[in-house]
């Protein structure tokens, strides 16, 4: 059997033949779910899309050893080719390209590690707003024909009198609105980092400790990579991780060349394909960086 299960409660099973056994809505609760699989308990896999409602599928799974197989949203998209799309439709074509072979997965993220991971990328939301709220008083003062700052208002101690450059009373109120927010989001920020390398140390301390081996890796861009990639013997390869790391490399025109002026821009993806090479055999070696291995090739 294969199951699907999603946030609007869809249940979908087909056996192995392509005959639907169980089609129908219900609540998203572990008990139902388990009543609908126990007649199948010897030949089951549970699978769901990648949405933020699967942690107590996969919670569920593993608290009943039942196999487990987690759809990437993204590739998913398209998974309907016909003008109609609705829940119950989408269950019973992904439970048809599970029992195909031809589902796109995602990674399962384990339980112990998911909800500092959560917890890493809700700072990463609060520093986009900070930086939107500092792009709205550049834009303010550019509106206003305003000299230009000259230092950067990002760091705390560059903010003095930004707004008393404005005589508008309303503007200097929104002005100070945003500096009154950035602060406070710094601050939140700040305790969020605390808590999540806290965190980290007691999960893998020796991998961030290899990361921050990396000349120009921070504390926060450690904490990413060792959240994200959670675990380095998941990727069977090099190759694999490199993939999946999306490792950011500049476009080709159309007649083949890079990109940029002259070579730098191919020597800036080379570079940058290297390091991710380096970053994948540091963690599978569990060993630190070493400046003249990474220039010796």
């Amino acid at each position: 059997m294969r199951f699907y299960n999603q946030q609007h409660k869809f249940y979908c099973g087909i056996d192995l033949q392509g005959k639907t056994k169980v089609h129908q809505n219900l609540k998203t609760d572990p008990e139902l779910l388990f009543d609908i699989v126990f007649p199948f308990l010897e030949d089951v896999v549970i699978c769901v899309e990648c949405m933020f409602s699967w942690y107590w599928v996969a919670d569920f799974c593993v608290e009943h050893m039942f196999p487990f197989v987690l759809g990437h949203a993204l590739y998913m998209k398209a998974i309907h080719g016909g003008k109609t799309k609705n829940d119950k439709i989408d269950s019973y074509k992904i439970a048809k390209l599970l029992r195909g072979g031809t589902l796109p997965m995602a990674y399962p993220y384990p339980a112990e590690m998911r909800a500092t991971r959560d917890l890493l990328r809700r700072r990463t939301y609060m520093v986009r707003q900070c930086g939107l709220l500092l792009g709205h008083i550049q834009n303010t003062n550019t509106q206003y024909n305003l000299p230009a700052f000259g230092k950067k208002i990002c760091r705390k101690y560059n903010r003095d009198g930004v707004s008393e450059r404005f005589d508008e009373p309303a503007v200097k109120a929104s002005v100070d609105a945003d500096l009154a927010m950035i602060d406070a989001f710094n601050k939140q920020i700040k305790q969020l980092e605390w808590q999540i390398e806290k965190a980290a140390r007691q999960h893998n301390y020796h991998d961030l400790y290899l990361l921050r081996s990396i000349p120009g890796v921070g504390q926060v861009l450690a904490l990413v990579i060792l959240y994200e990639v959670q675990d380095i013997k998941r990727f069977s390869s090099v190759q694999r991780f490199s993939s999946y790391s999306r490792l950011i490399r500049p476009k080709k025109e159309s007649d083949g060349k890079w990109a940029g002026k002259s070579n730098k821009g191919k020597a800036l993806g080379i570079f940058t394909h290297k390091l991710g090479r380096t970053v994948y055999f540091m963690l599978k070696n569990k060993k630190a960086f070493d400046m003249k291995q990474f220039f010796s090739h």
